[in-house]
């Protein structure tokens, strides 16, 4: 593998990482309060789970 490959891949890694991080932390209060909805109510619709 030549050092371009290597230096790309790496990069792609680390946009990947640094996107996923910022998207949870502007989803952050959004992922909360669905937690805790769930928490207080249960899974939406779980009463038509099969399983």
């Amino acid at each position: 593998m030549n050092r371009h490959v290597t230096c790309k891949s790496t990069i792609a890694e680390a946009f990947r990482e640094e996107y996923g991080r910022r998207w949870e932390e502007e989803n952050r209060e959004a992922i909360e309060a669905t937690d805790r909805y769930v928490a207080e109510y249960g899974l939406p619709l779980a009463k038509y789970h099969l399983f």
